[in-house]
């Protein structure tokens, strides 16, 4: 519906709902409201695929999985295999492009399937008025004014002010290092997370010479000292960290051919230091973009952040607001999962408002009648009917080698909650499968509730850390207490049997905890 607005002459389109941002997110909202309503338009500036599929998750995979291969095939002297690989880093690379395109092709295909009169390409802002103002790639303006409103514009890159002109070209982020037609001969990264550490590891593998900076002495974001400290021993045999360091500045030469960065810092001694390299990837965390928007203009307020407040954690509505804010756009927990469910939810709570049955059916109804729920369903969401209204369990995995994991609440969040809390940890330095495999340097910690003996949370860095932690949230989830997890079968020889030990450990001190 188009309408004219006598006072400033604009053409205004009113809509039933507004999403800005096509990512995961964005996507499943459309889905869901395109059930109720034809009458609704998704801006975007930018790709129309997802983070994941275009620069996150799948292609960082497929390096990592080309970077484990070259490994495996250089470092197998104990088990009696000796050789070298050689790396054909335009191979590795086309291949990275060629499966990242194929990964991003599906959700394109949805996104064509839309109807072309939804879909404005453009940047979106918000008027004082609280219209929408849609900048177009064309130079044009639409005027939107919707009933609903969700925002799921994703994130982008944080890179320290100046970089970009200091370094020009030199400089690369997670959103352009897939697009390198061959592999750098070295390369800085700045920046410990699950970004840099995943990434400084597949390049190393690969034959780059890295160097890792970071300005604390951390790795992964652990929170856990014990395990940050395990973590850095087993990934100090394999890669040049240097950690607690400070950049000073940095800058290009432009008198060598190719150009190299140059990185001025003071390492952890108070040492002034020097780098010299082909390229500096800048892994220093991803930023939102809703301080950009207008937000204040719709009610919406941001804390020191750049996080809404009045929030609700599970659909992303703005309270006292027709707004919600999805997805890696509210920064509480930016990952996949997260970003797939809270689209899904806020699209079908907007879609029930819109088909006038939100008084008649609640969510978890809803969600239970819903083909998208279902067994067969291809749809990128975790939902269950009984699971709507609760909280997922926070849960992060970085795919290095080895592993790091975290699951439920942190030790520092437990301390802060005053909950009673007993820890069981095990080492997988001796643990059996994991020496078979080569793989034997890690840490696990659970902490659990003494009184209900349920787990609270757990960190861990060693082998097989994605399926410990699966294991772990499920049970925390599900409410399944140390028993009911010992009370399952481990089978030998397992890294699991890692599992075990340290639960065994937690149900020892719970009973010395009660005595």
């Amino acid at each position: 519906m188009t309408q004219t607005n006598t006072d400033s002459k604009k053409s205004i389109r009113h809509v039933d709902a507004a999403i800005i941002g096509a990512g995961t997110a964005g996507h499943n909202a459309y889905r869901q409201i395109s059930k109720a309503t034809d009458n609704l338009v998704i801006i975007n500036e930018g790709i129309w695929s997802t983070t994941c599929t275009t620069m996150g998750c799948m292609p960082s995979k497929l390096l990592i999985a080309a970077a484990d291969r070259a490994y495996h095939a250089n470092h197998s002297d104990e088990f009696g295999i000796e050789g070298n690989a050689t790396i054909n880093g335009k191979q590795v690379m086309k291949r990275v492009q060629d499966e990242r395109d194929r990964f991003s092709s599906f959700p394109l295909k949805n996104v064509e399937s839309w109807d072309e009169n939804s879909k404005i390409y453009g940047r979106t802002v918000f008027a004082e008025s609280g219209l929408i103002e849609a900048h177009t790639a064309t130079g044009d303006i639409e005027y939107i004014k919707a009933d609903h409103i969700i925002i799921a514009t994703g994130s982008k890159p944080s890179v320290p002010e100046g970089w970009k002109l200091s370094l020009g070209d030199t400089l690369i982020t997670s959103d352009t290092i897939f697009e390198l037609p061959d592999l750098p001969k070295s390369m800085a990264v700045v920046g410990t997370g699950a970004i840099g550490l995943e990434l400084a590891q597949a390049m190393s593998r690969l034959g780059v010479e890295v160097a890792i900076f970071n300005r604390s002495k951390n790795v992964g974001g652990i929170k856990d000292d014990s395990i940050n400290q395990k973590a850095i021993a087993c990934f100090s045999n394999q890669l040049d960290l240097r950690l607690d360091t400070k950049i000073e500045s940095v800058s290009r030469d432009d008198s060598v051919s190719p150009a190299q960065a140059v990185i001025n810092y003071t390492d952890a001694d108070g040492n002034d230091q020097t780098w010299r390299g082909e390229k500096v990837l800048a892994a220093t965390g991803r930023r939102n973009s809703l301080h950009t928007l207008g937000l204040e203009h719709v009610g919406v307020c941001l804390d020191d952040k750049n996080r809404p407040l009045d929030m609700d954690k599970l659909t992303g509505k703005i309270k006292d607001t027709n707004v919600y804010i999805v997805g890696d756009a509210n920064a509480y927990m930016p990952l996949l999962h997260i970003s797939s469910n809270e689209g899904y939810l806020s699209g079908k709570e907007v879609a029930l408002i819109i088909s006038g049955k939100a008084d008649e059916i609640d969510l978890s109804e809803a969600i239970a009648k819903d083909p998208d729920c279902s067994k067969d369903s291809t749809i990128l969401n975790d939902m269950a009917p009984d699971k709507s209204h609760t909280a997922t369990t926070a849960m992060s995995v970085i795919f290095s080698a080895p592993q790091i994991m975290s699951v439920g609440q942190s030790l520092s969040e437990i301390e802060e909650a005053d909950q009673p809390c007993v820890i069981g940890e095990v080492s997988f330095d001796n643990q059996g499968r994991s020496r078979v495999m080569g793989v034997n340097c890690g840490l696990l910690r659970i902490y659990a509730c003494p009184k209900s003996s349920l787990i609270l949370g757990a960190s861990m860095v060693g082998p097989d850390a994605e399926y410990i932690a699966h294991i772990l949230a499920t049970a925390i989830t599900n409410k399944v207490d140390i028993d009911g997890l010992l009370a399952s079968p481990f089978y030998h020889p397992t890294i699991l049997e890692g599992l075990r030990t340290a639960l065994r450990d937690v149900a020892g001190k719970i009973r010395e905890y009660q005595s």
